[in-house]
């Protein structure tokens, strides 16, 4: 549906998914099969029905028709022209009944639709419509049949090929409309910033450029405007060449998604993107259609309910009430005073419809120009944007906000844990964990004790062989890695529990991914004969496994495989228990499984303050080679911001104590001679309380105020409410928390801050592991940079970003240690910084 020009296409599948789904919203899980065990038994019936006497059997009929200019296209299953009978193939597991009345309602209306194709291609007056259930693993055979006429079967295609239509006409005159509009847009503010029309040009550029998979690297300091500097332009190029012509949306974009990193990341994008809407609905122009996509749990008006008709009533006849709901929206966007789809919209809409918002925003993403969402939803492996651009061939500009996220977000998305203590709750279940299911826990169970035996023993082998100057992998029970200490110039070694309880594996054990497989098998079958509840602890597990069985399908030098022994416990009697332990594959360069995601798009810009240095960035993220790069001169002087570093400090782990007075005399000293609001980052919670300690002991008159552990949103608005216009005193907070970034204290909210720390990850055993995987996945050497000092100084950066916003600021940043002197570290400053 991308081009406006050529007769709109659609393959017979994505047609009856738009047009025939009917009655309620049923997220029930129940295990289908994968897709070889799909193709498995597609074979199996296409093989049984070829290989009778006289088989008049064809398989995998390339069919295709045409309604009003809309050309549908797919491949039914099988014809057998003696019986004339077309079959639709669907695997299932468990009962027949188990498959939802609205997934059967889709598969007749798929046959139905091959039925009718195949009639017109072949002449045929009357046809046996058949929809063949082939049950999994016993492959046997639910042949359901209808005798319809050609008439019936061309008046059923006629009918969903029109309420496609309806849809596709709409869509294909508000694009031809909104891309005119938006070719005529000019900015909507009075003027660019300095170096906002910078970014703008390269943003463009990069979405207007030949073929698909461009991406480009902005690094822009705050106060010139980065948002509304990368959606303008990239609305632009939605319009492509001659906008007003029917043939532009063939150059232009489809779909805009901007990405965000937190949910309160969302206003910043709502409100530029209102600004648009302003400017557009002045010009008279058609509005473009905003839709906001929250998180389900801040969506679900009945978080005690199931997602399924016969448990929540707006997931009850869901299907039969969204199109009127989806119509409101879109009469909504479209009035004289156009409306976002925004999460209050959207809510209030569902509502009055008796729908689920949630659900109602998914839906609506097919409507939408514009889609603000989180990361995941076009990143993570299961992402929603990104599977219905695929299936729809959407063209899509990608803007990824605050992208120096995206790096520790999709680590998350393609790590796997596994608890023991999930596997030993899912084991005590009474009603779930009987009979194969119990067996599969077990064995699963003696695998995982098997494995933390082994590991039982590293210590004592890993303390031989470095006695005898090993520095190499030691051949170790289930192929272990002996873990290498390493301590680095920049690095803190901190004094950790007996290294062992950590370990790091080259590969994962064939005999655990059996018996996980397994477990996997049993659970699916018993949940194919009745779902298990929500919260039910064999569900739970089950969740897990599959997400670590599919990385594990995965699985090369971007990951670990490690093992964390919990602390050891006594049985009666005082002997030692079996160890119990977490597994997990963890993830440590993101870019095998994002550079789809990036090819997939039509252009991609990620932004941020902090994007130094671009090839760390590349290489993580799975940016293409040809990726550009653009940093933005910053708005701001030398002379606003004063730059110095407290030499005379450490703030090493070794040398935290004798740092606390020191430190709290260099607070009250800038205090005293320059009163105003001051934030002071340091490396943990346990130090920010041991300075307080420090000031309220040593320098009792200063004002102080300090983050607390988990705070909730009404603490941190608390916290931001001190700093007010003029105010005095000082903010303790943890670097890379809650106010080191996305903070914006202009003027005298915020005149200076003291970055105690150079926010190096800690040294324990996890991250030298994945130093040693960066290594070997991007050269030695450059693992140390990578694991180390490039993610510490970020959050360096960002925290000291807090206190010059605007180009009439002025303050002061105290960079407290030592090190921040050395060349590699200052390398990564601001380059429009002086430092004293």
């Amino acid at each position: 549906m991308s081009d406006a020009a050529a007769p709109p296409t659609v393959a017979v599948r994505a047609l009856c998914e738009f047009t025939a789904r009917t009655g309620d919203l049923d997220l029930r899980f129940t295990p289908a099969p994968s897709a070889l065990e799909g193709m498995e038994g597609h074979a199996v019936v296409q093989q049984r029905r070829q290989v009778q006497p006289d088989s008049r059997y064809e398989a995998e009929v390339a069919l295709s028709g045409q309604f009003e200019g809309l050309q549908v296209r797919g491949r039914a299953d099988g014809f057998d022209a003696a019986a004339q009978q077309l079959e639709e193939i669907k695997t299932y597991r468990g009962p027949l009944d188990a498959v939802r009345p609205h997934h059967r309602a889709l598969h007749w209306a798929q046959a139905k639709v091959y039925g009718h194709l195949l009639c017109q291609a072949r002449g045929l007056a009357r046809l046996n419509v058949a929809l063949v259930y082939v049950h999994t693993p016993s492959l046997q055979e639910m042949v359901l049949v209808q005798d319809c006429s050609a008439d019936e079967l061309q008046q059923f295609f006629a009918m969903h090929c029109r309420r496609y239509l309806d849809w596709a006409r709409s869509e294909a005159g508000h694009r031809q409309q909104r891309n005119a509009a938006l070719a005529a847009a000019a900015f909507p503010m009075a003027a660019f910033r300095t170096g906002q029309r910078q970014l703008a040009v390269a943003v463009y550029r990069t979405a207007r450029s030949a073929g698909g998979g461009r991406c480009l690297m902005a690094q822009a300091p705050t106060g010139i405007g980065k948002t509304l500097g990368t959606i303008f332009p990239m609305l632009k190029a939605m319009a492509g060449h001659g906008a007003a012509s029917a043939s532009s949306t063939c150059n232009g974009l489809d779909k805009l998604f901007f990405l965000t990193a937190k949910g309160t990341g969302h206003g910043l994008a709502l409100h530029a993107l209102e600004h648009m809407q302003t400017a557009l609905a002045q010009g008279q122009h058609e509005p473009l259609r905003v839709l906001q996509m929250r998180a389900r749990d801040t969506s679900c008006e009945h978080p005690d309910k199931a997602c399924h008709g016969e448990s929540c009533p707006l997931a009850q006849g869901f299907f039969d009430r969204l199109p009127a709901a989806r119509a409101e929206a879109v009469a909504l966007s479209a009035s004289a005073e156009p409306v976002l789809w925004d999460g209050s919209t959207v809510r209030q809409v569902a509502l009055q419809h008796g729908i689920c918002p949630y659900y109602l925003s998914q839906e609506l993403a097919r409507w939408a120009d514009v889609v603000v969402a989180d990361y995941h939803y076009f990143y993570d492996s299961a992402a929603m944007l990104y599977a219905l651009a695929q299936q729809q061939g959407w063209r899509v500009g990608v803007l990824v906000d605050e992208a120096h996220n995206l790096l520790e977000r999709a680590r998350s998305m393609y790590t796997a844990p596994l608890s023991q203590f999930d596997l030993a709750a899912a084991r005590r279940s009474t009603t779930s964990a009987t009979g194969a299911v119990k067996k599969a826990l077990d064995a699963l169970q003696r695998q995982w004790n098997a494995l933390n035996k082994a590991q039982a023993v590293l210590p004592q082998r890993a303390t031989d062989s470095e006695a005898d100057g090993a520095s190499g992998a030691q051949s170790l029970p289930l192929f272990a890695q002996a873990a290498a200490q390493t301590v680095s110039g920049l690095r803190e070694p901190r004094h950790t529990a007996s290294h062992t309880a950590y370990q790091s594996y080259a590969a994962i054990p064939p005999a655990l991914l059996a018996a996980v497989q397994r477990a996997i098998g049993a659970i699916a079958d018993v949940q194919a004969d009745q779902a298990l509840p929500a919260g039910d602890p064999v569900l739970t597990l089950y969740w897990a496994l599959l997400h670590f069985q599919a990385l594990a399908e995965q699985f090369g030098p971007h990951a670990l495989f490690d093992v964390q022994l919990a602390p050891p416990l006594l049985a009666r009697g005082g002997q030692p228990r079996t160890p119990v332990s977490t597994l997990c594959i963890r993830n440590v360069v993101p870019a095998p499984h994002l550079a789809a995601r990036h090819a997939a798009a039509q252009a991609t810009v990620l932004f941020s303050g902090t994007l130094s240095p671009p090839q760390f960035y590349r290489d993580l993220l799975g940016l293409p080679a040809d990726t550009a790069w653009l940093e933005v001169d910053a708005p701001f002087a030398a002379h606003q911001l004063q730059v110095r570093i407290a030499r005379h400090i450490s703030t090493r782990w070794r040398d935290r104590e004798a740092s606390l007075a020191p430190l709290a005399d260099l607070i009250a000293r800038q205090y005293a001679g320059q009163p105003g609001n001051y934030l002071c980052f340091v490396s943990s919670f346990d130090y920010l309380q041991r300075v307080a300690a420090s000031l309220q002991r040593l320098h009792p008159q200063l004002p102080l105020w300090q983050q607390e552990r988990s705070m909730d949103e009404a603490g941190r608005a608390a916290f931001l409410e001190r700093f007010v216009e003029g105010g005095q005193g000082v903010g303790l907070a943890v670097l890379g928390g809650a106010f080191a970034e996305g903070v914006d204290l202009p003027g005298t909210r915020l005149i200076g801050a003291f970055v105690a720390t150079l926010g190096l990850p800690q040294v324990n055993p996890v991250n030298e592991a994945m130093q040693r995987a960066m290594d070997a996945a991007m050269g030695a050497g450059r693992g140390h940079d990578y694991t180390y000092l490039y993610p510490g100084l970020r959050k360096v950066v960002q925290a000291a970003g807090r206190v010059i916003r605007t180009e009439q600021d002025r303050g002061v940043v105290v960079l407290v240690d030592d090190r921040f002197q050395r060349a590699e570290v200052r390398a990564l400053l601001p380059s429009w910084w002086r430092v004293e």
